[in-house]
C-alpha cells in the first residue's frame, strides 16, 4: 500500500495512545507535607495526616503490629490544637518525650505505661511552631518515633506524582508506580498500532480485498 497512507494512519493512531497516556500521567497531583526530619520519617509504621483545621486530634501510642509506633506517626496541626494521645495498651511500657534538640513542642508524658486508655494531653501554642520530632524513650533503638508539626511557617516538600524511577520503599508504592506502568503500556500501545496499521494497509481493509477470484 501507499507509505504515505501508512505513515498518516499510523501516526494518527499513534497521537491518540500517547495523548491517552499523557493525560493519565499528569493526572497525579502533588502534596505538600511537612519536610520532616531523618528521625521522624524512619519511625515505625509512618502514617501521615493533615489535622490542620481541627481543635482536637488523637495519636495512638502503642499502633501497628508490633504495638511500637505512633499513628499518625507524622501530624500536622494548628496552634491551639489538643492533641490527646492515647496508649492501647500493646507493645509494653510506652512514653512521649521530644529528643534532645528535637524541636519547639516540650513533649514529656513522664514514666512508661502499659495501661490501656492511658492518656496524656498537649494543647499546641504559638510557641510550638515549628517541627518537633518526639520518640518512646524506652523502644527509640526499635523505631518508635514520630513527628508534629505546627502552624504554616514550616519548610515543606512535594510528594507524591510521577517519579523518574521506583520509590525507594517498595511498601510506599502508590502514584509513582501507576505512572511507571503507564508508560509501559503508552509504549505497547503505540508498538502494536504499527503492526496493525502495517497489515492492514498491505493486505486490504477487509477479509475479501485483493484476494482475486470471482465474487
Amino acid at each position: 500500500m501507499k507509505r504515505r497512507e501508512f505513515v498518516r494512519t499510523a501516526g494518527g493512531a499513534t497521537a491518540a495512545v500517547a495523548a491517552g497516556a499523557g493525560a493519565t500521567g499528569t493526572a497525579a497531583a502533588q502534596e505538600q507535607q511537612p519536610d520532616w526530619p531523618s528521625g521522624v520519617t524512619g519511625g515505625n509504621l509512618g502514617s501521615y495526616r493533615d489535622a490542620r483545621g481541627e481543635s482536637e486530634v488523637t495519636v495512638q501510642v502503642g499502633a501497628g503490629d508490633s504495638g511500637l509506633a505512633f499513628d499518625p506517626t507524622q501530624l500536622w496541626v494548628d496552634t491551639g490544637t489538643t492533641i490527646t494521645f492515647e496508649w492501647t495498651g500493646n507493645g509494653g511500657a510506652h512514653n512521649v518525650v521530644t529528643v534532645d534538640d528535637g524541636g519547639p513542642a516540650s513533649l514529656n508524658s513522664g514514666d512508661p505505661v502499659g495501661e490501656e486508655g492511658y492518656t496524656y494531653e498537649y494543647e499546641v501554642t504559638e510557641e510550638d511552631a515549628g517541627i518537633t520530632h518526639y520518640h518512646c524513650v524506652p523502644h527509640t533503638a526499635t523505631g518508635m518515633h514520630g513527628g508534629i508539626a505546627v502552624g504554616g511557617d514550616v519548610p515543606t516538600v512535594e510528594v507524591g506524582g510521577a517519579s523518574d524511577g521506583w520509590p525507594e520503599n517498595i511498601a510506599k508504592v502508590g502514584v509513582p508506580l501507576h505512572a511507571h506502568w503507564v508508560g509501559i503500556a503508552a509504549i505497547l500501545g503505540i508498538s502494536l498500532t504499527f503492526v496493525f496499521t502495517f497489515y492492514l494497509l498491505k493486505y486490504g481493509e477487509s477479509a475479501h480485498t485483493g484476494h482475486g477470484g470471482a465474487q
